[in-house]
């Protein structure tokens, strides 16, 4: 059975070390290059041709992304697992995007890694819980609330009722006539799914959505 062979790109001379000494106690992992940069990693790929990458994201001389994407324009089917210390979005989405097909962090276990590196070849991609919570949420829908709906004139008269203002009130602090009030309210509790001003008040209040100098 031919070995996997698996090239290491980071920056940190110790961490490569120790990963490359672990892989090597795998009898079915080959590594066939190392490189301290994201360009210098895009040669050893190029010469070696490996099954998997083990890719840092923040290195000099060319980043994780950029190589992970240039690696693929020429080597589509190789696997490239990110390890790294970041999971911000600054740096998870564009890892993704480019076209890594795992993310670890560097704390993960040497066995995860090598349990990634198996689960790659066979297709399946690992990503661990902090990053995968992110990207469940980017990709979740949002929740969009009922005020959303609001016109900023609403949403301002909505202000008001949420302070017990009377549509006089609101009028006088709108610059507003009594109709075009009365107009506002009949909308907003419409939007709002409400019966009456006391209930819109209250889901003001609830919400948030309150009374300022500043918001109007």
């Amino acid at each position: 059975m031919d070995k996997i062979k698996v090239v290491v790109v980071d920056d940190h001379e110790m961490v490569r070390r120790g990963l490359i000494s672990y892989l090597l106690t795998e009898d079915d992992i080959d590594v066939v290059g190392e490189a301290a940069s994201g360009n210098a990693g895009v040669k050893v790929v190029k010469e070696t041709i490996p099954d998997v990458v083990l890719m840092d994201l923040l290195m000099e001389n060319g980043n994780g992304i950029e190589a992970t994407a240039e690696i693929l324009k020429f080597h589509p089917t190789c696997k490239i697992i990110i390890i790294t210390s970041y999971y911000d979005d600054e740096q998870v989405f564009p890892a993704i995007e480019a076209g890594a097909f795992s993310y670890l962090l560097k704390t993960a276990r040497a066995e995860e890694v090598v349990e990634a590196i198996k689960k790659a070849i066979k297709g399946e991609t690992v990503i661990e819980s902090k990053v995968a919570n992110k990207m469940l949420n980017r990709l979740r829908p949002k929740e969009r609330k009922l005020h959303d709906e609001l016109t900023e004139r609403e949403l301002e008269v909505l202000m008001c009722i949420g302070e017990g203002m009377t549509n006089e009130e609101i009028a006088k602090e709108l610059f507003i006539g009594i109709k075009t009030v009365k107009t506002h309210v009949s909308n907003i509790l419409s939007k709002l799914e409400v019966q009456d001003r006391t209930q819109a008040a209250i889901y003001a209040n609830r919400n948030g959505i309150v009374f300022s100098k500043k918001n109007l």
